[in-house]
């Protein structure tokens, strides 16, 4: 394994393994000492080190490496402009009313029920990191990205069920009650179900994102690919 490599293997196992380490075994006593909001701003400094550091070394790798097969026919490439709409709209739907994000209104949110996109899965946000992994290395299996996406792709879906954990223990009830009313697993025939919220805002992050694809990697992404 080359130098540029190993160095993104290692920023991706930094930025994995911190925020693991952070959000369960060393999230209680650095509380207890730093204080909520001090363990947040040490929380998002330490993610955005290693998340910059990885994202250096990716470019350091380069494009190069030979892909494990051709992920860049347009049957793919419309697959994964479809799949990175589901994302687009699960991400923007996951900010509204989230029983997982840090809130104080958390459990009030739980108690709500489900609406938009968490009839599709109580981790909207995870999965849409998750998919947008998926279709990165589905169109570009090289080296480089199977690391720097798989890497993502394992803390979505593995910090999704953490969390999980976690919940139970720091909300009880509340969160109990969330999860028997909402899945894991996503349910795509409930996307219809996503709300105006997440379907306007996913729409706009979908195109935005993907026309910026072009200017940040120099590929044509979405229907710029077709249209641009």
């Amino acid at each position: 394994m080359d130098q540029p490599l190993l160095s993104l293997v290692a920023a991706a196992i930094a930025f994995v393994g911190t925020h693991f380490a952070l959000s369960h075994p060393l999230r209680a006593p650095l509380v207890a000492r730093l204080g909520e909001n001090g363990f947040r701003g040490l929380y998002s400094l330490v993610s955005l080190a290693t998340f910059v550091w990885a994202v250096l070394a990716f470019r350091a790798v380069g494009p190069g490496g030979l892909p494990l097969w051709d992920g860049m026919g347009d049957v793919a490439w419309v697959i994964a402009t479809l799949v990175m709409l589901v994302a687009s709209v699960l991400l923007a739907g996951s900010f509204v009313r989230n029983p997982a994000m840090p809130d104080p209104r958390a459990a009030a949110h739980a108690a709500m029920g489900p609406h938009g996109v968490f009839y599709v899965t109580r981790h909207p946000m995870m999965w849409s990191f998750a998919l947008w992994a998926a279709v990165h290395v589905m169109l570009s299996p090289t080296p480089r990205q199977l690391v720097l996406a798989g890497a993502l792709g394992f803390l979505s879906l593995v910090g999704a069920h953490m969390q999980d954990r976690k919940k139970e223990v720091l909300m009880g009830t509340a969160w109990a009650e969330w999860e028997a009313q909402t899945s894991y697993w996503p349910r795509f025939g409930q996307l219809a179900k996503g709300g105006a919220t997440a379907w306007i805002g996913g729409l706009l992050l979908w195109l935005g994102a993907t026309y910026g694809h072009i200017h940040a990697n120099g590929i044509p992404a979405g229907i710029w690919r077709w249209i641009g």
